[in-house]
């Protein structure tokens, strides 16, 4: 079994630095060999790639841009009435992931309107989603490029988030038919969401792109007190013979080189 392979979320790690450059430096310093960010989109393109560069590491997922924070945006997939801001961010995706020469862009779903209910708009949302996908799958797959829609539970982090478990992303994906957009499994909001990890695992691994890692319930390192067995986990993904990215997206509960244990042991124990 070969052994995983894991990377940094910059957005969420080493935050003890002001910017994403120093971050890829102390990412690398630390011992990781790829990094992941949420928007990256405050830097200059130039910056981190001279970063990436000079570190060696490999950027393998950045997220679209969110849209507008301030004014609850969080992605604009499946918001309708939004096409051509999501067509606009897209682009702007694009064009960081072909400067870092990453493979892999969030496709972030965004969240149903605050006057709306989600029953109300759910099937307007879901049709805007598909055909917003289908259109990025067209655009990244001229570059290389995978997206990926990752579900994110309305039960504690965002209660207004469109897309919220495994299945209806499953059956979006169905929809949208095009191989290279995937499934990311973040494990917090799946469990939060659904449980059942072992047996969604095995069923959704030939859709999955990616996957992210924190435990329940405060989202703090993968070997932090809480209900998940990583240990479990991880030799689940390599018995299954998981061949992509595991990104560390979590809070560290003191410094992130404090938290970092656990990787390393990782690390040792497979001789990396």
């Amino acid at each position: 079994m070969a052994p995983l392979k894991f990377c940094a979320n910059l957005t969420w790690l080493f935050t003890e630095l002001p910017d994403f450059s120093q971050r890829i430096h102390a990412a690398a310093a630390a011992g990781f060999k790829a990094v992941e960010a949420a928007w990256l989109y405050d830097c200059e393109p130039g910056e981190l790639q001279r970063a990436r560069e000079d570190t060696g590491v490999e950027v393998v997922l950045i997220n679209t841009p969110p849209g507008n924070l301030k004014a609850g945006d969080l992605g604009l997939a499946a918001v309708p009435g939004r096409e051509t801001e999501f067509r606009q961010g897209l682009d702007v995706a694009v064009n960081y992931a072909k400067a870092l020469d990453c493979k892999r862009i969030h496709l972030m779903a965004g969240r149903v309107p605050v006057e709306s209910h989600r029953s109300a708009v759910a099937k307007e949302m879901e049709a805007v989603f598909v055909r917003n996908l289908s259109y990025a799958a067209d655009v990244l797959s001229k570059e290389g490029i995978t997206g990926l829609i990752e579900p994110i539970n309305t039960r504690i982090t965002d209660p207004r988030y469109f897309l919220d478990s495994p299945h209806h992303a499953a059956e979006i994906l169905e929809k949208v038919g095009k191989p290279n957009i995937q499934l990311q499994m973040d494990v917090f909001h799946w469990q939060i969401m659904d449980g059942n990890l072992t047996q969604n695992i095995q069923k959704y691994l030939p859709l999955i792109g990616h996957v992210q890692v924190a435990q329940i319930p405060g989202r703090n390192e993968p070997d932090s007190d809480g209900e998940l067995n990583y240990n479990y986990l991880f030799n689940l993904l390599e018995r299954l013979n998981y061949q992509g990215y595991i990104g560390c997206e979590y809070h560290p509960l003191c410094s992130t080189e404090e938290g970092l244990g656990w990787i390393k042991n990782y690390w040792t124990c497979n001789k990396q």
